[in-house]
């Protein structure tokens, strides 16, 4: 008995034993039939049924004609014993067409959303029409609302599922197919705009926006909802550092690497954030080894937080803030604590405590009562937010924590634990100085909800995947030699294994491999491996990104590293001499191409490795002198 499929949703196509399909059989009433039956209960309906159903056009004897010649044609093609027919009865046996929309339907109940949304290429039937045929049309409609519907409901399934797992581009591409399913979907098009921001298309998304709008205003004479809205609004304003979310990225800058190997870390991260939403108290300790991917993973929850209706205040700490009280907590302010809607709701004397911290806040919280403790001030000011909206405090390598704000930490997590807030520290493990979060540590679990989250390295799988994002065209035999070199040359450390492949692109060509000993050891980690110790692959890789850089970029970087710590955009003016316009576009392009990260302070170095790389082999010694004699000006 021949083999036939038939997929519907999209574009007819009908297959026998894997040939396409005899062209009478393509007829349009003749696929309107096989289809119909197919999807009718037990495959089967009376001939009076389908002479209504499709011939209804025509007297009775040439009707029944009509249907008999459809059936004489079936049965040429399926074979006498797969098609049931009778005086009143005509049918098809089980088996004897296979359907796209039923394996659809069965994968989409077993939760397989990637392969469910693989049979999705259009509308049902999409193209078939038989305008004679009313009553055909009328059903053919109805088939199209339901898997129009279910199909929506999978893509979007889809592309949540793959933003969980931190692939914003393939879960954008996802989603524009559910737009494109249905202009007027407000679910598809939020799903899709989100996605594009996280992926760095804020400019898509919303043209997503623009496109919506349109659509309900042309079909329905509607407006988008108030939560589209609000959407709409985040995307436009979310920033992290100076940087907007989704901008067009700066020229020079490189193509961001995905999130590979991280999925299920991502998951824990976004399960306690819908946790702390919901109004229980969350916090999490984020701890990765430098290069591990941990700021990379937490700017990824951030940049989810702020498409959300929240409240987020990020800081970074460097070494020198442990001697300066509450830097931590200026920190906060300074990243978007102090605009936070509610903030004047709480008590004149935490206002007070923040105008001693920041002299631009005593402009705006002057009072005259006395400044209640900055810890009880914190405390106060993040119940008095959570009331209007949920909120993220994100301190990053808070190791380094000024000793007044990290004492306040277990207080502030334990006034919150019934509110909507996430408390979420990095730390960078192997470091001596993370022992002071051991206390914080001790209390999850007990009388603190939350989560210790470890990173590792990546394995062969995650470093095959990036392999694949960077190098599409190698092959298979090609792939796997440059893994194994990654493996050797990187340990599985992302910041390297990103960096090295980011060079091979551009025409770097590793140094044979020497077989030296596996890199770094068991017992060390990027914090207590000095420069002259890593591969010779990985120095000349990102003495190649430095050469890489355009020159304003060389000396704002060159300077960075020389003067150290944090630092602002007017200091880097001074040390290299060049125009600030000059300098912000060049810390935009140096944030956006990971050397740099910034908060509401000031710029770090993402790695410092990567410092003590360039200052060892890029940077000259009467640089150094002369960028520090110039930034003391």
């Amino acid at each position: 008995m021949p083999a036939l499929s038939c997929r519907v949703l999209g574009p007819v196509r009908i297959t026998v034993a894997g040939a396409d399909a005899p062209a009478e059989l393509l007829w349009r009433k003749h696929v309107a039939l096989l289809v119909y039956l197919a999807r009718s209960p037990r495959l089967s309906r009376t001939r009076e049924h389908l002479v209504g159903m499709l011939w209804s056009d025509r007297n009775e004897k040439q009707a029944r004609h009509s249907l008999s010649e459809a059936l004489r044609v079936l049965r040429r093609v399926l074979g006498d014993a797969s098609v049931r027919a009778d005086v009143d009865q005509v049918g098809l046996v089980a088996d004897a067409v296979s359907l796209d929309c039923d394996r659809f339907a069965e994968l989409c109940g077993r939760g397989e959303w990637a392969a469910a949304t693989a049979l999705v290429d259009g509308e049902f039937l999409e193209g078939l029409a038989i305008p004679e045929a009313s009553e055909f049309e009328n059903w053919l409609g109805a088939e199209r609302m339901l898997w129009r519907t279910r199909a929506l409901e999978a893509l979007e399934r889809r592309a949540v599922a793959e933003l969980e797992r931190g692939d914003a581009p393939a879960a954008a591409q996802t989603a524009l197919r559910a737009v494109a399913l249905d202009r007027a979907s407000e679910a598809a098009a939020r799903t899709a705009m989100r996605a594009l921001a996280l992926a760095g298309d804020r400019a898509g998304a919303l043209q997503v926006a623009e496109e919506l709008a349109r659509a309900l205003g042309g079909t329905l004479g509607a407006k988008p909802s108030a939560e589209t809205q609000r959407l709409v609004e985040r995307i436009r304003e979310a920033r992290i550092g100076r940087r907007v979310i989704g901008a067009p990225a700066p020229p020079a800058a490189r193509p961001r690497a995905p999130l590979v190997g991280r999925a299920a870390e991502l998951a824990e991260l976004t399960g306690a954030w819908r946790r702390a939403q919901a109004g229980r108290g969350q916090v999490v300790l984020l701890e990765g080894e430098p290069g591990e991917g941990k700021t990379r993973l937490l700017e990824e929850l951030l940049a989810r937080a702020r498409l959300d209706e929240a409240t987020v205040a990020a800081t970074r700490a460097v070494a020198a803030d442990v001697s300066m009280p509450w830097s931590a907590l200026a920190g906060l302010l300074a990243s978007g604590l102090a605009d936070a809607p509610g903030i004047t709701g709480a008590p004149p004397e935490a206002l007070a405590a923040f105008a001693q911290l920041d002299p631009d806040l005593g402009e705006r919280f002057r009072s005259a009562v006395p400044a209640m403790a900055p810890g009880d001030a914190l405390g106060a000011a993040v119940r008095a937010i959570a009331a209007e909206r949920p909120v993220l405090l994100a301190l990053d390598d808070a190791q380094w924590l000024d000793g007044e704000t990290l004492t306040t930490l277990p207080a502030l997590a334990r006034d919150v634990t019934a509110q909507p807030v996430l408390l979420l520290l990095g730390i960078a493990r192997g470091s001596p100085a993370a022992e002071r979060l051991d206390s914080l540590r001790s209390h999850l679990g007990r009388d603190l909800e939350g989560a210790v989250i470890r990173l590792g390295r990546l394995d062969g799988d995650s470093l095959r995947g990036l392999v694949h994002w960077a190098l599409p065209r190698y092959t298979a035999d090609e792939a796997e030699r440059l893994v194994r070199r990654l493996e050797g040359d990187t340990a599985g450390i992302p910041l390297l294994a990103v960096a090295m492949l980011e060079a091979v692109v551009r025409g770097f060509a590793p140094p044979p491999a020497p077989n030296p000993p596996a890199w770094p050891s068991p017992k060390r980690t990027l914090i207590d491996s000095l420069p002259g110790d890593l591969p010779p692959a990985v120095i000349g890789v990102i003495c190649q990104r430095f050469r890489d850089l355009p020159e304003p970029a060389q000396h704002v970087l060159g300077a960075a590293a020389v003067l150290g710590d944090r630092l602002s955009a007017g200091r880097l003016v001074r040390a290299t001499g060049l125009a600030r316009a000059v300098v912000e576009e060049t810390l935009d392009l140096l944030e956006w191409n990971r050397w740099l990260v910034a908060d509401g302070r000031g710029y770090v170095f993402a790695a410092p490795i990567e410092r003590a790389v360039l200052l060892q082999e890029m940077i000259t010694p009467g640089q150094a002198r002369r960028y520090r004699a110039a930034a003391s000006a």
